[in-house]
């Protein structure tokens, strides 16, 4: 199937083919739409270029094994849609801006015969980072607030695949941003130990040890784990390990990571200033200088340029 391609507007990989984005649609029987029976991933370009795209999509391949979904495509395949995308759609993007890119495959649409299969629903879709909405983060620290909603045990549905299934993090982000609009929720598990929030992981540095929840217990972000080797070859000490508000309260430092924000300081977590209020912390200023260095460009500055005047 071949559609014409429109020079000026987005395009999106749906079901075998390249298209505008304004002309899919997605059947009200899917799954996806119906159940949350999805999985997805995304990474982020940085000057138009993909980041780590073959770890995200191998992390994808994973989410889609736990939930037995056959997407019908392999990872090769996944990989070069998912770069026609951004190489259609990121010129068209104002200057400076990057974006997501993200692959979201369903079960597909819910057959009412008996015994039949479902076909796979495969988006692949980009959309712009925002950068405006988000660059006072890298000035004054990010606050945290960890909601009263616990996350769900890994014994009953693993945090470790990226499913459409996100209600969990948003009723804790609901709570926390009642109380205040512009906090990120980190939650915590049954036992009190922090685990994640919606779409990121949480650091804490501590006599210049970098602490962060074990993996069993969050979806171990690509983004954690290039921090977790860029620390180590930095000589920094490293721990995966449980870690409850104590250890959040007398922190020297803290962060969070996630596919956008890259590397993104903690000011405050429950109202409580993190160490000596110093944002970022040296520690953290080194992580987030190394991993611009790995990117090829310095992401805190290109957020940085979107504040207000």
């Amino acid at each position: 199937m071949s559609t014409q391609l429109p020079a000026h507007d987005s395009i999106v990989f749906f079901n075998g083919s390249l298209m505008p984005e304004k002309d899919v649609g997605i059947p009200i029987r899917d799954r996806g739409f119906i159940y949350g029976d999805a999985v997805f991933d995304a990474t982020r370009t940085f000057g138009g270029r993909t980041f780590r795209l073959k770890e995200h999509i191998q992390r994808l391949y994973n989410s889609l094994r736990y939930l037995r979904i056959d997407p019908g495509l392999d990872p090769a395949e996944m990989e070069r849609w998912s770069l026609e995308v951004v190489n259609h759609n990121h010129p068209l993007l104002p200057p400076g801006q990057d974006m997501w890119v993200m692959q979201r495959i369903s079960r597909g649409v819910e057959s009412s015969e008996p015994g039949a299969a479902e076909q796979p629903t495969v988006l692949i879709e980009s959309h712009a980072i925002p950068f405006a909405r988000r660059a006072t983060l890298y000035r004054d620290g990010i606050s945290v607030v960890t909601p009263s909603v616990p996350r769900i045990p890994p014994r009953f549905l693993s945090p470790r695949a990226k499913t459409h299934n996100y209600l969990n993090l948003i009723m804790g982000d609901l709570e926390v941003r009642d109380t205040d609009p512009n906090a990120w929720s980190v939650l915590l598990d049954e036992a009190g130990n922090l685990t994640e929030g919606r779409g990121s992981n949480i650091f804490l540095v501590k006599d210049g040890t970098v602490t962060t929840p074990r993996g069993q217990f969050v979806l171990e972000g690509i983004t954690r784990g290039v921090v977790l080797d860029l620390a180590a070859g930095l000589g920094l000490p490293v721990a995966e390990t449980d870690l409850d508000l104590y250890d959040a309260y007398t922190a020297d430092e803290a962060f969070l990571t996630s596919t956008s924000l890259c590397v993104c300081p903690i000011g405050k977590v429950n109202g409580a200033a993190i160490g000596q209020g110093t944002v970022p912390g040296p520690v953290t200023q080194q992580l987030m200088t190394a991993f611009s260095d790995l990117a090829g460009m310095d992401y805190v500055e290109q957020y940085l340029a979107h504040l207000p005047s």
